[in-house]
């Protein structure tokens, strides 16, 4: 039997495990039981945060839903569309914020910078979703920064058009509402798993995520299609690249995955879900 310990060092007071965090794992074959699946997102289009599961990842891409297309097409006519090219900052920490922004096309990560420095990715959102809060209606600065990772198109909307069509459309006020509580719901998640589960859980916890909404079977192990560096890892996980670099080599030697270049498979996923599901 084979232990791996949690490793702790180089991680800073922000992001340290929690107190008795620390997690022996067993690499045995023992069987492990795991709730069961629920039916795979297989959404490319899916957003990405830490959750404990993907059920909820992408119900924020709704709130629009519940208007009609009229009412819909209403909402985008009172904003700006915005095209954003790869790589360019949608909004940024500490400037003035000026109303909300509904992506139509693309994928917009949202992360925080530390006085440090250090980044940490609050969730990567998708078609659907929209960005810029907490704030709505203007006033104040951004809390974070939103960039885009594909070209996006993007309603802007300000917060005089949103305080006129919230007066103007009572609909669209409770679609919001919607749009908030699924926020409000994706952050209380990220703040439970870095508060309750260790940074290895939380590492295992994220390639199972990527295998349920981007894995495809391959005889016996999962590829995942999305192509992610070390630094997103780190950056999602809430840890430095370094220490990710180091327990995805020993995952490797431990032959739970294969990294080939960019392409993670994974050839024990029962041997994940014992970080996770262990006794």
């Amino acid at each position: 039997m084979t232990i791996l310990k949690d490793v702790a060092v180089t991680e800073p007071a922000a992001y340290a495990n929690p107190p008795g965090a620390g997690v022996q794992l067993d690499w045995s074959d023992r069987t492990r039981t795991r709730p069961a699946r629920s039916a795979r997102a297989k959404a490319a289009s899916s957003a990405l945060f830490m959750s404990e599961t993907v059920d909820g990842l992408n119900v924020g891409a709704h709130f629009l839903d519940r208007l009609s297309a009229s009412e819909q097409a209403r909402v985008h006519a009172a904003g700006r569309t915005i095209t954003v090219p790869q790589g360019d900052m949608v909004f940024s920490q500490g400037d003035r914020h000026d109303g909300i922004f509904i992506i139509r096309r693309g994928q917009v990560r949202v992360y925080y910078t530390a006085p440090s420095g250090r980044e940490i990715t609050l969730a990567y959102w998708t078609p659907g979703h929209f960005i810029g809060g907490p704030e709505i209606s203007g006033g104040g600065i951004h809390m974070w920064s939103g960039i885009a990772i594909d070209a996006c198109e993007i309603t802007a909307l300000s917060g005089p058009a949103l305080e006129k069509l919230l007066t103007g459309m009572p609909r669209f006020a409770l679609a919001l509402i919607d749009g908030l509580i699924a926020k409000g719901k994706c952050y209380s998640s990220m703040a439970q798993i870095l508060g309750t589960r260790s940074v290895i859980e939380r590492l295992a916890q994220f390639l199972l995520t990527l295998s349920e909404l981007h894995g495809v079977a391959d005889g016996d192990t999962i590829i995942i299609n999305r192509k992610i560096t070390h630094d997103q890892i780190a950056a999602m996980v809430g840890s430095t690249r370094q220490w990710v670099t180091m327990m995805l080599k020993r995952f490797q030697n431990r032959r739970i995955i294969a990294i080939d270049g960019s392409t993670i498979r994974i050839r024990r996923i029962d041997l994940l879900e014992q970080i996770l599901f262990k006794d």
